[in-house]
């Protein structure tokens, strides 16, 4: 498998993992929608695309409350996932 693509996979289960997050906190859920500019139809139609998989990223990278929270809740660190978001953001 290439650098790339284990990239890939990784961004997509991050991802995954943001969204679920948030979806089982509809307040946070609320402060993301707000703050990507989406309203719940356009969210339903994002899911799955790269930009809302880099746009959750950078939304957990950025709250370290919310990162910390994520992290515990789906059994990774925020170092592992500090090293996929400075993957896809080399300059910081």
């Amino acid at each position: 498998m290439s650098a790339s693509s284990i990239l890939a996979s990784d961004v997509s289960a991050l991802a995954d993992a943001c969204l679920g997050y948030l979806a089982e906190h509809p307040d946070e859920l609320l402060a993301f929608m707000q703050q990507a500019g989406f309203d719940p139809q356009s969210l339903r139609a994002a899911v799955g695309s790269e930009r809302l998989k880099t746009g959750l990223l950078d939304y957990f990278a950025a709250n370290e409350p919310l990162l910390l929270a994520l992290c515990a809740n789906a059994g990774t660190t925020p170092e592992a996932f500090m090293r996929v978001w400075y993957k896809l953001n080399p300059a910081g």
